[in-house]
Parts: C-alpha cells; structure tokens; sequence
C-alpha cells in the first residue's frame, strides 16, 4: 500500500486524478455496455416482427378469420351474422332446403326467375344465427329475427371478414414477457381458434407469428409468406381485388366529407393515437377540413386522387402536431363509419392513420 504522506502534492494531485479517470472510465464503460444491450434487445424486437392487438396487422388478421357473413345476405340481409346449415326459406311460394352455400344460388335463380313479383325471401323458423365472432343464437321467430337486425342497424358499419385468403392450419405463434424474451408458444388449428386467441389478447401484449406460413386464395393458389410485410401486402391484395371484400356503392368522397370524424389510430415509428384524443374533424367539399378540440379550431387542405389504380390522399395543416398527419397516404379500405390509410415503408416501417366516425 501507498502511504500518501510521503508523496508530494502534486504526486497526490496526479494519483487522484489518474482515480477520477478511472472512475470515468468505469461509469462510460457500463454506459457502453448497456447501450450496446439496449441496441442488441431493440434488434431482437424488430427482427421477431412482433405486433400487439392493436396492431394494424393483427386487426387484419382476426378479420381474416372471421365467420364468412357475406354470402347468405340475400337471405339474412346482414353482415354480421350468418345462418347456420341446414334450415329452409321460401321464395315466391317455393320451399328451398338450405345444405351448403351452393344453396344460395337456388335461392338467387328463383328471385330472378320472375321479373314483376316482390321476391320475398321467408326463413323457416326456428333458425341458429351464427354472429360474426362465432357466437351462435337460436332465433325462435320472424319478429326476434327482425329486433336481432334492428340491433345490427344501430351498430357502427362492421368491417366484414376479409374474404379470397385463407390461412393455411397449423400456424404456430410465439408470446413475448416484458424482457422481450420468448414466454410461451401456442399452435393455432383453425380460424375460429385464431379469432378466439386474438380477442382475448391483452392490450400489453406483444405476439410474433412463426414463419413462414402459407396461404391459399380463391383460385386455390397457395402462396409462402416469410414476414409480417408480405401477410400484409397479401391481404390488402385480397381487400382491392376479392370482389366479396368491395362495395362500389360507397363513393370515398361522399363518404369523407358527411359527418364528424376522430382519429382512432395513429402508428409513426411507433403509436401516437393519445396525441389526438378530443380532436373532431369535418372534412369539407371545397376541400378543406377543420380539426377542432376544446372549442378552438385549426383549418387545413385535403386532396385525393387516384394514381397507377391506387386512391391516394393528402392532408395539410399548419400546427406541428396536426402537422404530423401530413403524410402521402394511401387508402387502404373504407366504409360508411372508418377510414383506413397507410403509407408503405420498409418491412417495419409502415405508418397508419385511422379515422372512425363520431
């Protein structure tokens, strides 16, 4: 051991100095250390492609899922139920057995098969509705049938399950903990399994699909998918050209300028949804939109157009953090109560913007 009392001043002055570099040196080095850890974990995290349930992609994908509504709407005039198999309607005085859903066309042939006569199609009762989300009613009678439809009409315009794509069973999916580590894995079958596991994730928690998997379309061409960008990119193919999946009757314009809008969700880098709650936006003919919170009002421009067969859209403010929603978006779909856009970076870098309708 040194003793200090034999050493100079200015031998003490260097020795302790030498001890502060030291100790300089230690804390930087921890510093690095941890940085270089942090960096580590924040690959890990965008490598596994992991989303959470309220992730543009996993909204998607429950949709994907969904019990198939759409092709009995002739009967039940409803998308967000279905009829389950075997039942029986009546069409201009001719009972039709409902087996499968080549029935249906049975049932179209005959409301054609006549020009003038008012085609009312009457359901045999009792029937079981099968709702959207798998969950099955025993409907007793015409006036429960029609009160169940009064109670759809109220609900916001459902955006239907995405049709022309199926998932390709088994899938396994991969459950994060908060240290972004690997908690569990689950092994989904079919699609009821996979709408059931997604609604019942938890806001906080973060879940990767193990890839690749593969789909099937309509054509019964089956396609690899190796990331969470081609999923994505399949099924907004499916939404633009599945003729199940459009509704031509909605006008985009007409739809963007009637009624008050909010932003429901908001992903640049990462979510930033909170920043807008108590905003209302109307969306005006002359192409102007006023975004209004708490009583003060701030205007703006919007333009649309469609380019290369894409509808694309703009909106321009003036405040920084309205300005933040300036962005060349596109449309990703829409209908009488949401507006979807996204704008396409790389694998991990899409950003979105949803407004739902007030």
């Amino acid at each position: 051991m040194i003793n200090l009392n034999f050493i100079t001043v200015d031998q003490k002055d260097a020795m302790l100095s030498f001890k502060k570099q030291l100790h300089y040196l230690a804390i930087l080095s921890l510093l690095f250390l941890f940085s270089c850890q942090s960096e580590v974990e924040e690959q890990v995290y965008n490598t596994q492609a992991t989303i959470t349930k309220s992730s543009p992609l996993t909204t998607y994908l429950q949709r994907v899922a969904m019990v198939k509504t759409i092709e009995d709407n002739l009967i039940d005039n409803s998308s967000y139920c279905t009829i389950k198999f075997p039942y029986k309607v009546t069409v201009n005085n001719v009972v039709i057995s409902i087996n499968s859903s080549a029935d249906y066309q049975k049932v179209l042939d005959n409301i054609n098969a006549f020009p003038n006569d008012n085609d009312i199609v009457r359901i045999t009762f009792p029937v079981t509705m099968v709702y959207y989300n798998y969950v099955e009613k025993v409907i007793s009678s015409q006036p429960e049938f029609e009160s169940l439809l009064s109670y759809w009409a109220n609900e916001p315009d459902l955006l239907s399950k995405i049709n022309c794509l199926n998932i390709n069973y088994p899938i396994t999916i991969n459950i994060y903990n908060s240290a972004n580590q690997v908690a569990s894995s689950v092994q989904i079958k079919n699609d009821s399994s996979f709408f059931s596991f997604i609604n019942n994730l938890k806001e906080n928690q973060f879940i990767a699909l193990s890839y690749p998997i593969s789909i099937t379309d309509n054509n019964n061409k089956v396609t690899a998918i190796a990331n969470n960008s081609q999923l994505e990119n399949a099924i907004k193919y499916a939404i633009d050209n599945c003729k199940e999946n459009t509704n031509p009757a909605i006008d985009f314009i007409t739809t963007l300028t009637q009624g008050v809008w909010r932003v429901s969700y908001f992903y640049d880098d990462f979510e930033r949804t909170s920043l807008y709650n108590g905003y209302e936006f109307i969306f005006k003919k002359d192409q102007t939109v006023i975004a209004t919170k708490l009583g003060i009002s701030v205007s703006g421009q919007w333009e649309t157009k469609i380019n290369n067969g894409l509808r694309e859209f703009k909106v321009n403010f003036s405040p920084d953090l309205l300005h933040q929603l300036d962005e060349d978006w596109k449309v990703f779909e829409f209908n009488n109560s949401q507006l979807r856009f996204r704008k396409e970076g790389g694998s991990n870098d899409n950003h979105y913007l949803y407004f739902e309708k007030k």
